[in-house]
């Protein structure tokens, strides 16, 4: 089963959190955001409370799948990292149900080839998921770390980010591993031609996973977006900047279409 939280009345606004997280992620966010819209906060399939999907497939149809449901009315998607790969195959895939699309520190493509190159490289995911099974938990830390490295902000997130990482719950180990695999090899680049909602791109000025770079790259793809880059911010800028954040993403979502 899938667990979230509601906050607030109207228009559905679905968060989806990154690797290894869960909703709570978002709790700097959630007050501001619910002006404007029932704030749905998901904990994804193996991470938090929710379960695994009864498939026991881990794949981003999968994980559209199973947030499908809450896509009622005019919906605005809001992806964080692995999050926001899983919002574009979502607006990919049910473009009738997604008003708005936001995508924080995200990529269709978060791996360097030979074509895109403003990713990182394969031997980072591959590190990770070689530690991943001998100390899971290790593991996490070190990846949250990398999240705020370089950031104005570095202590403040790394401290909110590993007070949240385990208060819905461990992550299912399986989830981990599959996690891992979607961010090393997926490449939805193809797709973002046929996203037609409004969408924005939302990248820190000093994120070392999701490089500044990437954005122009990533906005060009896309029939309907823009870009805000939030110059002192890592990985996770709603919890760094959160006064930036809210200030472009409000401003987006009060934009008439």
């Amino acid at each position: 089963m899938l667990h979230y939280e509601t906050h607030g009345k109207g228009n559905p606004i679905v968060l989806l959190h990154g690797w290894a997280l869960n909703g709570r992620v978002w709790d700097e966010v959630v007050p501001a955001l619910s002006q404007y819209g029932q704030v749905i906060t998901v904990d994804l399939p193996g991470h938090g409370k929710s379960d695994l999907p009864a498939n026991g497939r881990f794949d981003l149809d999968t994980l559209g799948d199973e947030i499908r449901p809450l896509l009622t009315g005019n919906a605005i998607v809001v992806g964080w990292s692995l999050g926001g790969l899983t919002a574009l195959n979502l607006a990919h895939r049910y473009p009738a149900l997604i008003k708005k699309l936001v995508i924080v520190a995200g990529s269709p493509q978060f791996v360097q080839s030979s074509d895109w190159t403003h990713a990182i490289p394969q031997e980072t995911f591959d590190g990770f998921a070689k530690t991943l099974v001998d100390d899971y938990r290790a593991t996490i830390q070190r990846f949250l770390a990398i999240q705020a490295l370089g950031s104005e902000h570095a202590r403040h997130a790394i401290m909110a980010l590993r007070e949240r990482v385990f208060i819905n719950g461990e992550p299912q180990l399986t989830a981990l591993r599959a996690g891992l695999n979607l961010l090393s090899n997926s490449n939805v680049r193809k797709q973002l031609a046929n996203i037609h909602c409004p969408t924005l791109i939302i990248l820190g000025g000093k994120d070392t996973l999701v490089p500044a770079n990437a954005g122009a790259e990533t906005v060009a793809l896309l029939p309907d977006a823009q870009l805000e880059i939030i110059k002192g911010a890592g990985h996770a800028p709603f919890i760094s900047h959160v006064n930036e954040f809210l200030h472009v993403t409000t401003a987006f979502i009060n934009e008439p279409e």
